[in-house]
């Protein structure tokens, strides 16, 4: 495997390109739109009208090229030098998309990385992984879910094999999809770790979603085997009767079963031809992940009905035994292992999982510090030979360095996560990290984020200020303008749910408020806009962080920042990958 075309001290001045921009800029990510008026958020940090950012923003995919340094300017990313205030928009908005991820150029694609692997396969020798049908999303789980699930999967399959393992552990496995997917499609044995007993409880649970992936898998091979047919009978096509054989069906549709009944049952055949692409010990484990009463013995295509008697018999026991097998030794049986655990980097995996081997290990969409704890499990763990990591919740990150000093009292944080960055202290602050959880594509112009909900939340912080004396309370107000019919209400509802006293204001004191204000929602609008363009570099700092930390590893031979999804479908589309260098894992 060649190892990745950035080195760590050129991943470092990444790194201090993008503190530099956010030095500048990190005060905006950081405003709290509830105290938007309260502070006067707009004066303070912007100098331009709320209609010069919407249409900046809004034609800033129209413009190309990096930021142009300017001669003798006194601004810095569009910030006034003098009075820290933004004065040129486009100046911003260059400065962002040079900071963020494609502007920065250290990204791999999915491709490039399968090709590297596949090449390094090729020139060791070794098979291709096994591969199966395409899932059929609506059979299985939603489009965004397949998109993510079968764009990883292949990844991590590809490294399991670089790797010569045949374990992985999904760390936050949730429902169990990915985990699901690995098994069968590739045939790896996987453990699906956690912490809601929710996700992991429950065999019947488990089996409803594994029956659900077997009709997607015998799905794709009915339609695939049913176009090769149509090919020579254009005029005809197969259906399933009500006792399993085919009913022939004319060009007008009529047949003799129902299109229920096509939907529900599932012919042997099918099975054959499913089973056709597992080896032998995936199909053991597809077929007691099933129940009996749904998938019959493959051994042979006659029906039920014309066995011998003792055929049926000899069936019969062997479904049993299948069952008893199954109920005795689950571990062994079942498709994947779903543990329930409370995952930190300190976590011993042995404790866990009794016949850990070599593995990989994976995070589709881990939350807050558990991606990074996936991280630390990985260098510190010698029996983990590469790990696959895609973080979200970036807002619940704990910070080391935060000048409260709250998070990081008793417990390792989850940033940052690399000795250069910690060596320099860095902070970037819980609003900030709320902000780069924003995709750019959920906010247009009127579109996407709940604007009005955000203003009635400002506003009602202003009427606490000028008659209640209190900012924060101990209670917090909660969703109430779902419930709300109008801003009067909203204020009413509120002020309930803090237990504070209605009658000092009037319905027409209230509504003043909000006629007062209205006018100046334009410039939350176009703030929140600002907030949305910061939340690439946000992220980009976080991720550029762990990319470091493994870089900062003697024993890490290849790491790289790969973008595995369409971020359209997942916005959340960047993986942190890593491989050990062979000779430093210890096998078990």
């Amino acid at each position: 495997m060649k190892s990745s075309s950035y080195s760590l001290p050129e991943i470092q001045r990444r790194i201090d390109e993008v503190k530099r921009f956010l030095s500048v800029t990190l005060n905006i990510a950081n405003a709290h739109t509830v105290e938007f008026y309260t502070h006067d958020v707009w004066k303070r940090f912007i100098a331009v009208s709320p209609q010069e950012v919407t249409s900046a923003v809004s034609s800033c995919s129209d413009q190309q090229g990096a930021p142009q340094d300017k001669e003798q300017s006194a601004t810095m990313f569009g910030f006034c030098s003098d009075t820290n205030r933004l004065v040129d928009t486009h100046e911003l908005l260059q400065a962002a998309k040079a900071h963020s991820f494609p502007g920065l150029g250290v990204c791999m694609s999915r491709d490039e990385l399968l090709q590297d692997l596949r090449e390094n396969r090729d020139k060791s020798g070794t098979p291709p992984a096994q591969t199966g049908a395409d899932l059929e999303p609506d059979e299985f789980m939603n489009s965004k879910k397949s998109h993510e699930v079968q764009s990883m999967s292949e990844v991590v399959a590809c490294l399991a094999q670089q790797c010569g393992v045949k374990q992985v552990i999904d760390v936050g496995s949730g429902k169990g999809y990915l985990s699901s997917f690995l098994s069968l499609q590739y045939d790896l044995r996987v453990y699906g770790i956690d912490s809601s007993i929710s996700n992991t409880h429950g065999a019947q649970e488990r089996n409803r979603k594994l029956k659900k992936f077997s009709r997607a898998f015998q799905k794709h091979t009915k339609a695939t085997r049913a176009r090769a047919e149509a090919k020579h009978s254009p005029q005809e096509e197969t259906k399933l009767g009500p006792n399993g054989d085919e009913d022939v069906l004319h060009g007008d549709g009529v047949g003799n079963g129902s299109r229920e009944e096509e939907k529900v049952l599932i012919r042997s055949s099918d099975v054959n031809s499913a089973m056709e692409r597992l080896n032998p010990e995936t199909e053991e484990l597809f077929l007691s992940a099933l129940s009996l009463d749904e998938v019959q013995s493959t051994s042979s295509r006659v029906p039920p009905s014309q066995l011998s008697a003792e055929e049926r018999e000899r069936r019969k026991r062997e479904n049993l035994e299948r069952k008893a097998k199954s109920r005795a030794d689950s571990s062994a049986s079942a498709v994947f292992s779903p543990l329930t655990s409370y995952v930190t980097a300190e976590t011993e995996l042995r404790e866990l999982i009794v016949e850990l081997e070599d593995a990989v290990m994976v995070g589709l969409h881990t939350c807050g510090d558990l991606a990074p704890s996936t991280l630390r499990m990985f260098v510190s763990k010698p029996e983990l030979a590469a790990v696959c990591s895609v973080g979200c919740c970036y807002h619940l990150l704990s910070e080391e360095f935060d000048p409260a000093g709250q998070e990081c009292l008793h417990r390792v944080c989850g940033f940052p996560l690399s000795q250069y960055l910690r060596d320099q202290s860095w902070f970037c602050g819980r609003n900030a990290r709320m902000s780069a959880c924003l995709a750019l594509e959920r906010v247009s112009l009127g579109q996407g984020i709940q604007m009005e909900s955000l203003f009635y939340r400002a506003v009602l912080h202003v009427i606490l200020r000028d008659h209640y004396g209190c900012y924060k309370s101990e209670k917090r107000v909660g969703n109430v303008y779902s419930k709300a019919k109008s801003f009067v209400d909203y204020v009413h509802r509120a002020l309930r749910r803090l237990e504070l006293d209605e009658s000092k204001l009037s319905d027409s004191d209230i509504q003043a408020y909000h006629d007062t204000y209205r006018a100046r929602m334009a410039e939350m609008h176009a703030f929140n806009m600002l907030k949305v363009t910061l939340a690439p570099c946000i992220e980009g700092l976080i991720l550029l962080d762990r990319l470091c930390y493994l870089k900062e590893q003697e024993d890490v031979s290849f790491s790289a920042l790969v973008q595995l999804f369409d971020p359209l479908l997942s916005p959340r589309c960047y993986a942190v990958v890593g491989l050990k260098t062979s000779g430093k894992r210890i096998a078990s």
